[in-house]
């Protein structure tokens, strides 16, 4: 007993199935989280650690290799990377998917713990985050207030906002742009401490010695337990500059006035935030690797909106820039696809059946399979997303195709003037094969998709159980409730004017189609060169296609990085990024752009590099401007081409780009950077004379000026001067140091010792710092070192361990990621000393990507035919109907070349679909065929009249299909080059093979099904020889089928 049996004979029951599903969809879809897409982000953890005044090459040495050494081995890491810069090391560990991110961290920091020992006294405690150390805001709020200065704002800020942010589920970390910290800057003057014989060491000694609270015990007594505590007496200015720190010979006590200037001042003062030209202070929501962009902003504007009642008067607290915006507007499109699809679909029917009965059929199943598939998402712990909902928009053009097979031949049968009820029980036994086939062939075709590794399985996974699900539930409701709606809903009636009209045009349709297949099958070379002929031009077509990792989209946010020569000065590269922020404001009279926002410099947090400088753009809403994202990167390039100034480029963020902006990211690694140097000129002046790379530029440079310190160690033991107090001299008033604390309102902050600025701007001021000899006398330092020029790198990566130089650029508009990639692959391979590539942000997405759709591609065919082959009982008809799915490839292909799409990760998605939209129509043709011939029609009659009654339901189907995929293929705004390429993919593939399957399964079939018999045969041999011995034919013996 078929399960239509069971749904015409029981209707309410049948009801009840229906409606169940409908109540644990509505259950699962206002359960199921929203996000942009499904998680891919692998786990990533980074170390950051910061040791002032070291030069790169000793970061490297003393911290990061020492970090790295430790780190390796880690179960589950895929990757290390990192970089050693002036005064900080980052490190950047990738684990392998499904690692849990916080397994991960707590590892990581284990293993720090056990080399804490061997770092440098000086180097601050490791940071241990849950992100990528170059991740990226995902939103930026911009606080200011008139009146308050940059110190001011800035304490306010991180006392009272950083903690209520970071709190936030799923946040990693509040970058705080334009930072100034409160700190007690003590600007020494050299020439005061050596007129006070004093050195600067003797400064440190005093701060550390003097500037304490310690516990001192406690008075004990019969009566009471009292605490003592030594309070320390300096938290102002004017306390400082009171600090004793020597004594005259005199007997005068020299205080830390005398010898230095002493201020609250910013503990970091390079750094400068402004919004559209006004300065301010931005907070930088950087999200955790693997959280919800969506949740996490929709958490931040709630969190921002409760603390606005108890701000400062006056102070503001705006949104510069917001990611989310985006995937909001875009999901919100798909929505609306969804429903523009469903109407086109349901449309298509009533065209082709003339009877709103008849059509509200599967257009009550639409709504449905939907619903059960959201339920399935519930269930296996996803999310409504961007390609899941891409998913559900063409899953309603198939799922209606398994009502529409069955609606088709009940309605048939009831016009040649069976009661409905038998035409409802009969009808969708005769079927029922065929649906079940189908459904089994397209749900196969996303079985190999969920056994993907890696970033791409993650990515695909969701997409192909919502698949699964919609067309599972379609298959399982064409058997149960379209059956019972038929026999309720249908009825022997005249067609209407316009119906008539329509069944008229069909049926001379179905003569023409029969009288030319006839010709098609009486010469099938000419039909089989014809074919031929298609995949050629489509292999042509495909070798000149481009391929990146996602098309182009206008997301209504981009990023703009700025350079200048190395060594470039704080103040300078703040004028240079002030005069490209001129260039960028008047885009805001233009109604194009909303947000500028400008950093000096580039990076997030304090770095001792100042030659970057970056922007946020952050355009208006959609529907209120005229240009796109990629219009506004346009402009933006062409005018930093005009300032000569500073390097730079605009680019648009890829979501799956990793939180990187530049869509290049290009490693090559070796054994020295001196080996990788030669290796990175050679590929950058080739890439120079390549037009579709834009500004492609590298980590290292050795350009920046350096100024090598060599000691006069024989004359400096001979005195008894350490190269160690030496190097702290050097570092205590050229670089800053970090001797000591205050409180100031409960909070903790820093004293920081340096040369006032006008005593360590040229190389004579060498002269003026002194040591102390073993006797107790000054030593001027220019006595026992000698300096030479040089220079060298700011910036030393590493790649697996391996020294590394990545290089990032842009791309020309009409250059893909894929052509840039290759291009750099290819000169890398004529380097020698490049040992090892890889690839990160954007770059390294697309490689993982890319490869693995092949394997999906090829599995997906094995398992269709292998799951055919058991259902036909045969291996020739599953590779009759195999042979439909390289023309529907073709069609996508032929589509993508004429509409200019690239192929990019959704076309990719949309080909694999294509595998089981073809199969469907031949499913359809050979196994009505296979019943003909059952009945015993010779091979060219069953071929013959299977094609013609199938032409209809083949014809609705494919039509269904594609007209769900219209809306995609004409999409527009947010989101819309994602749904353009997956909607052209299908409408283009699904109409091209429709055209040329209605021909090629025919003479396929005719020269192939001869070499093939009935899949019942076995069954009827066994039942003869169980005659003849007398056993009796094989109880529940189908009944031979009605046509």
């Amino acid at each position: 007993m078929q399960l239509s049996d069971v749904s015409v004979k029981r209707p309410v029951f049948a009801a009840v199935l229906a409606i169940l599903i409908v109540v644990v969809g509505i259950v699962g879809f206002f359960s199921l989280s929203i996000r942009e897409y499904p998680d891919v982000d692998p786990p990533i953890v980074s170390v950051d650690t910061v040791y002032t005044g070291a030069a790169a090459s000793v970061v490297e040495a003393r911290v990061t290799q020492v970090l790295e050494q430790s780190l390796s081995g880690i179960e589950g890491l895929q990757t290390i990377t990192s970089r050693s810069r002036d005064g900080q090391s980052d490190i950047t560990l990738e684990f392998a998917a499904g690692r849990d991110v916080d397994i991960a961290a707590n590892d990581v920091r284990d293993r720090i713990g056990r080399v804490t020992d061997d770092l440098p006294d000086e180097v601050l405690p490791p940071e241990v985050r849950k992100v990528d150390a170059d991740a990226s805001p995902i939103m930026f709020l911009v606080i200011s207030k008139p009146g308050w200065d940059r110190l001011q704002l800035s304490d306010y800020v991180d006392r009272t906002l950083v903690d209520r942010f970071s709190a936030i589920d799923g946040v990693a970390r509040v970058f705080i742009g334009g930072e100034a910290r409160p700190a007690m800057r003590i600007w020494l003057n050299p020439e005061r401490l050596a007129a006070y014989s004093l050195t600067p060491g003797d400064i440190e000694t005093a701060l550390r010695s003097q500037n304490v609270e310690l516990p001192a015990g406690r008075l004990e007594s019969a009566d009471q337990n009292v605490t003592l505590r030594v309070d320390r007496p300096f938290a102002t200015a004017q306390q400082f500059a009171g600090l004793i720190v020597g004594r005259g010979s005199d007997g005068y006590l020299v205080r830390l006035g005398d010898v230095g200037r002493v201020e609250q001042g910013p503990e970091n003062p390079y750094s400068a935030f402004r919004m559209n030209g006004n300065n301010a202070v931005g907070l930088g929501i950087v999200r955790q690797s693997g959280a919800n962009t969506l949740a996490v902003a929709d958490q931040v504007k709630r969190v921002a909106n409760e603390m606005q009642p108890n701000l400062p008067e006056g102070m503001t607290m705006v949104v510069g820039s917001d990611d989310s915006l985006f995937i909001n507007e875009a999901i919100n499109k798909v929505y609306l696809t969804l429903a523009e699809a469903a109407v086109l679909v349901v449309l298509v029917i009533f065209l082709f059946l003339g009877s709103w009965r008849a059509t509200l059929i599967p257009a009550i199943t639409v709504p449905i399979c939907l619903l059960g598939a959201f339920f399935v998402l519930w269930v296996a712990g996803f999310s409504i997303n961007l390609l899941t909902l891409l998913a559900l928009v063409l899953a309603i053009g198939i799922v209606v195709d398994d009502a529409i097979v069955v609606l088709e031949n009940i309605y048939h049968r009831i016009e040649q003037g069976e009661p409905p009820l038998a035409a409802a029980f009969e009808g969708a036994r005769q079927v029922g094969f065929a649906v079940i086939s189908m459904t089994l062939v397209v749900c196969a075709v996303f079985v190999p998709v969920m056994f993907i590794a890696g970033q791409t399985g993650l990515l695909f996974r969701e997409l192909a159980v919502a698949m699964i699900g919609a067309i599972a539930f379609s298959g399982f409701l064409a058997l149960s409730l379209a059956p019972m709606l038929c026999s309720k809903l249908l009825k022997n009636e005249q067609r209407g004017r316009f119906a008539a009209w329509l069944d008229r045009r069909f049926q001379r349709l179905e003569g023409a189609y029969g009288r030319r297949l006839d010709g098609v099958l009486r010469k099938p070379l000419i039909a089989l060169a014809g074919v031929g002929v298609l995949l050629g031009g489509a292999g042509v077509l495909f070798m000149t296609l481009q391929s990146e990792l996602a098309p182009a989209e206008d997301v209504g946010i981009l990023s703009v990085n700025v350079n200048a020569p190395e060594g470039t000065g704080y103040d300078a590269m703040d004028r240079y990024v002030l005069d490209v922020q001129a260039q960028l404001l008047p885009m805001l009279k233009e109604g194009d752009v909303r947000t500028v926002i400008a950093r000096t410099p580039g990076g997030f947090g304090q770095s001792d590099d100042f030659n970057t400088g970056s922007y946020t753009v952050f355009l208006n809403q959609w529907g209120n401007r005229e240009k796109t994202t990629q219009d506004v990167v346009n402009d933006i390039n062409r005018m930093l081409a005009t300032i000569p100034a500073v390097r730079g480029n605009a680019s648009v963020r890829s979501s799956l780009g990793r939180g990187r902006g530049q869509p290049i990211n290009f490693v090559i690694a070796g054994n020295t950077y001196e080996e990788l140097a030669q290796a990175r000129d050679r590929i950058l002046a080739a890439a120079a004379d390549n037009p579709g790379i834009i500004n492609l530029d590298s980590d290292y440079k050795e350009s920046k000026p350096q100024m090598r310190i060599e000691v006069d160690t024989t004359r400096a033991g001979d005195l008894g001067v350490s190269v160690d107090a030496i190097s702290q001299a050097l570092q205590t008033l050229l670089g800053s140091r970090r001797v000591s604390t205050y409180l100031d309102r409960g909070e903790e902050y820093r004293v920081v010792v340096q040369a006032d600025a006008q005593r360590r701007s040229t190389e004579a001021d060498l002269a003026s710092i002194y040591v102390r000899s073993r006797t107790g006398d000054l030593i001027p330092l220019s006595n026992l070192v000698t300096t030479r020029e040089t220079a060298g790198a700011r910036d030393l990566g590493r790649y697996n361990k391996l020294r590394a130089i990545t290089l990032s650029g842009g791309l020309a508009p009409g250059y893909s990621l894929g052509q840039a990639l290759e291009f750099l692959e290819q000169q890398a391979a004529q380097s020698s000393e490049v040992t090892a590539i890889g690839y990160r942000g954007e770059s390294q997405s697309f490689k993982e990507s890319g490869g693995s759709i092949l394997l999906v591609f090829g599995l997906t065919i094995l398992v269709v035919y292998l799951l055919l082959a058991a259902q036909f009982e045969s291996f020739v008809h599953p590779g009759v109907i195999i042979s439909t799915v390289p023309l529907a490839v073709a069609g996508g292909i032929v589509g993508l070349a004429v509409m200019g799409q690239s192929l990019n990760l959704y076309s990719q998605v949309g080909i694999v679909m294509l595998v089981g939209l073809a199969a469907k129509n031949g499913i359809l043709i050979v196994e009505f065929a296979n019943q003909l011939r059952d009945q015993g029609r010779d091979i060219a009659d069953a071929i013959r009249e299977a094609s013609a009654r199938r032409l209809r339901p083949i014809l609705m189907t494919s039509i269904a299909t594609t007209a769900g995929a219209v809306p995609l293929m004409l999409a527009s705004g947010a989101g819309a080059g994602a749904r353009q390429a997956i909607g052209v993919v299908v409408v283009w593939g699904v109409s091209i093979a429709t055209i040329v399957t209605l021909f090629l399964i025919p003479v396929l079939y005719s020269l192939l099904a001869r070499y093939t018999g009935s899949p019942d045969a076995v069954k009827r041999k066994l039942e003869a020889q169980l005659a003849e011995h007398g056993e009796g034919a094989p109880h529940g013996a189908v009944p031979m089928p009605a046509e």
